[in-house]
């Protein structure tokens, strides 16, 4: 299709619509570390350090060694909750003076409830050789705002989905020391729309929507190490580079902004989900009593804009940050068939005072966790867990403009806020050996 368009007014619209991918923020804005139901019930404090086809996410290492064939399934059902409140927004449309955004100030559960499955399977080779197979889906929510939102502008509806295919070989160099690697092959998906202004407040809002896909490829690496009672792990999983192909659709736009109603295909979108360097130790304190701790530095700097291609050749910041997050965990077995857990994790938020904005509600977090493990028969373990996740009160003020930089600017100066944030994560599974 052949069409005429200020490229220029069109990356702004674009510009306006914040491309950020979307945050349900149970690890850090838009990743999910529910993997696993076992992990989840110890606050996931100490995966990198233990052995078994359940933490294969987290270290490819971890199968090396194991006696018999080992799968993992486990299904987290994820129940966010919260408010993201206008406290003093304005849209400055051209000509005239700064005016409430209007909408409904109050925006409630924006983020959708979802199910996050997972799995793994890891196989011996030899007494010292592994492979192992993960299926995941690290970065994958939807999130939905009504049309009248105050939000509307940079926020309406966001549906993201990745599904990370990880195979591994780990190997088992001496009884104390165990190695191994992966290749992350991710595809993701993306659809995401937002309210464009026109230039009279008494005239409907237009729309954009944006919709991409691709596969792309990351790795990870790992190592562990036992000294007496103490498990030593370490893992780094790489950033993936992701380019989504897919297209823009502009509607709704009256008057002089009429002629930007087109829809562009063959768009691409750049850009890159965050490496994690992952330390993590386990303690068998007693026969029965077994202490974890893990660490996390994330690497969300990586995510530091959104990088659109020909024919707009354009870049919309994000700037994230580098991020922590830490946990501890104990494990008691309180007999042959029943395992219980518990652990706490803090972890802090990569999105940056003055440029959060309603697409990524994300905030410094507490998760409280407890589970247990059930031996159903020799070759059967069933899983489960509950989470509960507490969020920091937090500014969203991310100001933007639709169409910046041409004769139509239109600033919108986003003053609201995050508020009584939370989020109940159940988890269950189940592990195999044959």
């Amino acid at each position: 299709m052949s069409v005429r368009v200020s490229l220029p007014l069109l990356a702004g619209t674009i510009l306006a619509a914040s491309f950020a991918l979307p945050g349900t923020a149970q690890a850090q804005a838009f990743y999910l570390q529910e993997q696993s139901a076992k992990a989840a019930g110890r606050a996931f404090s100490g995966e990198a350090a233990d052995r078994g086809a359940a933490s294969l996410w987290w270290n490819p290492a971890a199968s090396a060694g194991i006696a018999s064939a080992e799968a993992t399934a486990s299904a987290s059902l994820i129940l966010p909750a919260g408010e993201v409140v206008n406290t003093g927004t304005v849209i400055v449309r051209p000509g005239q003076p700064p005016a409430p955004v209007g909408g409904i100030p109050v925006s409630t559960n924006p983020i959708e409830d979802g199910l996050l499955p997972s799995g793994s399977i890891a196989v011996p080779l030899s007494d010292r050789f592994s492979v192992g197979l993960t299926v995941a889906s690290p970065f994958s929510f939807t999130t939905d705002y009504s049309d009248d939102s105050w939000a509307r502008y940079t926020a309406d509806r966001t549906r993201l989905r990745t599904y990370d295919i990880q195979p591994s070989i780990a190997f088992a160099a001496t009884p104390w020391l165990r190695v191994g690697a992966a290749l992350n092959v991710e595809y993701a998906e993306a659809t995401l729309s937002n309210a464009l202004p026109n230039l009279s407040a008494t005239l409907p809002d237009g729309s954009q929507t944006l919709q991409g896909e691709g596969w792309d490829l990351g790795w990870t690496a790992g190592a562990q190490v036992d000294i007496g009672r103490l498990t030593i792990g370490g893992a780094y999983k790489s950033k993936v580079e992701h380019t989504l192909e897919g297209s823009i659709t502009t509607s709704g736009l009256l008057g002089p902004l009429a002629a930007q109603n087109v829809e562009i295909e063959g768009v691409e979108a750049r850009f890159s989900t965050p490496w994690q360097a992952i330390g993590s130790v386990r303690l068998a304190a007693t026969d029965r009593l077994t202490l974890s701790a893990q660490v996390i530095r994330y690497g969300w700097s990586e995510f530091d804009a959104i990088r659109l291609g020909e024919p707009l050749n354009t870049a919309i910041p994000e700037n994230y940050k580098d991020s922590w997050s830490f946990a501890g965990g104990v494990e008691l077995a309180a007999s042959e068939a029943i395992t219980l857990r518990a652990g706490v994790q803090h972890a802090e938020t990569p999105t940056r005072d003055g440029e959060r904005d309603a697409r990524v509600p994300d905030s410094d977090r507490w998760n409280f966790a407890t589970g247990a493990s059930i031996g159903v028969s020799e070759r059967f373990t069933l899983d489960v867990a509950a989470n509960y996740v507490a969020f920091d009160d937090t500014t969203i003020d991310r100001t933007t403009a639709a169409y910046p930089g041409t004769a139509v600017q239109t600033p919108i100066l986003v003053d609201g806020r995050l508020r009584d944030a939370n989020a109940v994560v159940l988890s269950l599974g189940g592990r195999f050996t044959f």
